[in-house]
């Protein structure tokens, strides 16, 4: 699914210009990476990855995302976690975006969601998880050419940051266009670029092999309300 249904189509028209730019590129990017190497399970274009602090009402960017479009909620212990999860959720269906939850595949049970993205550090959960759940789909975070090797039974990577980036990545150097593009040919499933991609940028990745983008702030300020 990419959104290019005439229901589809009308929603991404609604959005803002910035938004438009970051769907449309994201989608290409998927549609020329399935062509070469067609995924297990179908992947979202676009992953928008929450984070208590920097997005407190996640709910609702999700309900402005473009169907086929992926949430990944990371609640990293917040005491709210079950209340958002649900509403992430019921916003996610709403919405026909897929949701997968960072780590916690209890919680991905409990609320219905449609996989787990797993940090760098929980990769070799990949193994159990995929023969627990062959429907759900699996993703996890990668940093550097180690962690890509050792990847497996993945659906998909997300490889960050590939532009200066804030958050968590903020203290990691950029590994810029060439090098993505070099670690998306050797890596073992399709990947995501995350990390200061941005409606300015986002056409920089375009031939890089990326499967789609990934971010925070700047796809909660693009899909705002």
């Amino acid at each position: 699914m990419d959104g290019t249904t005439e229901a589809g189509l009308e929603a991404v028209m609604t959005l803002s210009e910035d938004a438009r730019t970051l769907w449309e590129t994201a989608t290409a990017l998927a549609r020329a990476a399935a062509a070469v190497s067609p995924p297990k399970h179908p992947l979202p274009p676009l992953l928008f990855f929450t984070d208590p602090e920097r997005t407190p009402r996640p709910w609702e960017t999700a309900a402005r995302l473009p169907a086929g479009a992926g949430v990944v909620f990371r609640h990293f212990g917040a005491g709210d976690t079950l209340e958002t999860g649900l509403r992430l959720r019921a916003a996610t269906k709403a919405a026909g975006v897929r949701l997968l939850v960072g780590l916690d595949a209890d919680l991905a049970e409990r609320i219905g969601a449609d996989g787990v993205h797993l940090p760098e550090r929980a990769l070799s959960a990949a193994y159990a998880l995929s023969g627990r759940r062959p429907d759900w789909l699996l993703t996890g975070a990668a940093h550097s050419s180690e962690a890509i090797r050792r990847a497996r039974d993945l659906d998909a990577l997300v490889l960050s940051p590939v532009f200066p980036a804030g958050g968590a990545s903020a203290d990691k150097p950029a590994l810029g266009v060439e090098s993505f593009k070099a670690q998306a040919i050797r890596a073992p499933c399709p990947i995501y670029a995350l990390g200061g991609i941005s409606a300015a940028n986002v056409v920089a990745l375009v031939g890089s092999g990326a499967c789609g983008i990934a971010g925070v702030d700047a796809l909660q300020a693009a899909f705002r309300p």
